[in-house]
């Protein structure tokens, strides 16, 4: 048996999640977390073999900490990235991290069945659109890229701000409070020694925040 546990923060996605894997035999899900903090209690106390990590996550630790804090304590787990994100960007922080997977939610469902054999077999799964030469290169070129100053959070809203998002809207779309989202840009601001939104979106677009695997 495979052991799984499920991290995401809309229920309803995680319930789709179980629904879809307990139709294979071989997987048991013994959990499911809600944030980042309950990923690694549970990770700790149930010792799944997989864990599918939403990057996203509202409140608390996001997917890509959870999962590197997940990976320093328990050497045998595995973790996939299942995420909306197909950017560049959190595609080589995902390889920085050493999480064994990285899919997109929008995979079908035999490709989550596949990856889990995969990961769990001791081999990477990235299907990220990419050509296999590059993938192995980013793979190659791990620890070379010198790391953002940015949180994962605040890389978000760079590229939220790029793509025209408002402050509301941004704020809607990642679960936060107005009042958060300006204190990030605040941040955001500070740490790159910037002054205008427009010199910030140039930084964005400099750093691939807009590039896409496909």
């Amino acid at each position: 048996m495979i052991k799984v546990l499920i991290v995401d923060d809309h229920v309803l996605i995680r319930k789709g999640i179980v629904l879809l894997l307990e139709s294979y035999p071989e997987i048991e899900i013994v959990g499911e977390a809600g944030d980042g903090e309950e990923a690694i209690i549970y990770a700790a106390r149930m010792q799944p073999d997989v864990i599918l990590m939403d990057i996203s996550i509202s409140n608390g630790l996001d997917g890509f900490t959870a999962a590197q804090e997940i990976l320093k304590q328990l050497k045998h787990v595995k973790v996939i990235l299942l995420t909306m994100h197909n950017e560049i960007i959190y595609i080589q922080k995902a390889i920085e991290i050493s999480a064994q997977g990285y899919l997109l939610k929008n995979s079908q469902g035999g490709e989550l069945y596949e990856a889990i054999k995969t990961v769990y077999n001791g081999k990477k799964y990235y299907k990220v659109g990419l050509p296999k030469e590059r993938v192995e290169k980013l793979f190659k070129n791990k620890g070379k890229d010198k790391p953002s100053i940015l949180t994962i959070r605040e890389q978000e809203i760079v590229r939220l701000i790029i793509l025209g998002y408002t402050n509301i809207q941004i704020a809607e779309k990642l679960r936060i409070s107005g009042k958060t989202v300006e204190n990030h840009k605040a941040n955001i601001m500070q740490k790159l020694a910037l002054k205008k939104k427009s010199e910030l979106i140039q930084y964005g677009l400099a750093n691939n925040y807009l590039e896409f695997s496909k």
